[in-house]
């Protein structure tokens, strides 16, 4: 018996889905897009659709290219469903920034299912375990969210470096360096200097602020020293 269908993430139909395939007994799920809110919601459907007879689930995890803590409420989904119907669960292929969430987490990344249901089964075995868990936790949020705002930060930065490029004949590799050194000098937020690097050039665009336009001088004028 073979099923393939495609289940959308609620909200964001590009975000999540789930390829599924049924043979023989053996249950091989393909999910592609985000770990993201709402993805375990998503996995759950897609479990009980599942034929009764199913003896094996496997999930190949390389089309996920992004997860945040919302994964972890994945594979605890995928592990509440092996202990309830006694079935073997297995995930596999983890890779880039989903493996490094993992690692992050303290998970196995060949076998993540493995520790979580290893501390979900003895919550109190120590105090010292569960303050490095919420450790691990903090650490991956912020790792999470120093990547949304880099991936959100890019288009505007990249649109500066050119300006630069093309307004002071430099390359793309000094042009970084003066957004860097201007930040720096300025204490501002390079992604704020970049907007208003951009944001100047307009033809109704204001000057960068006077800080910023002062370290923005300076750091064109060490350029080449």
């Amino acid at each position: 018996m073979t099923s393939a269908a495609h289940t959308p993430l609620e909200g964001r139909a590009d975000a999540l889905f789930i390829e599924s395939r049924v043979d023989a007994g053996r249950a091989v799920l393909t999910p592609r897009g985000e770990l993201v809110r709402g993805c375990a919601d998503v996995l759950a459907g897609k479990l009980a659709e599942l034929p009764a007879g199913v003896g094996l689930v496997e999930l190949d995890m390389t089309g996920v290219v992004f997860m945040d803590t919302a994964g972890l409420q994945f594979l605890e989904t995928l592990g509440d469903y092996a202990e309830l119907h006694g079935v073997p669960v297995a995930t596999a292929n983890w890779d880039g920034q989903p493996r490094r969430i993992l690692e992050l987490a303290g998970l196995d990344t060949t076998d993540p299912l493995h520790a979580t249901r290893a501390t979900t089964s003895h919550p109190s075995s120590s105090s010292a375990v569960a303050l490095e868990r919420a450790e691990q936790l903090r650490l991956l949020k912020e790792e999470v969210e120093q990547l949304r705002q880099a991936i959100a930060s890019r288009p505007v930065i990249d649109q500066a470096r050119g300006i630069l490029m093309a307004t002071q004949g430099c390359t793309s590799e000094e042009a970084w360096t003066i957004l860097r050194q201007t930040s720096q000098l300025s204490n501002t937020k390079l992604r704020t200097v970049a907007a208003a690097v951009t944001a100047s050039t307009a033809s109704d665009g204001a000057p960068p602020p006077a800080e910023v336009r002062a370290a923005l001088q300076t750091a064109i004028a060490r350029r080449g020293h």
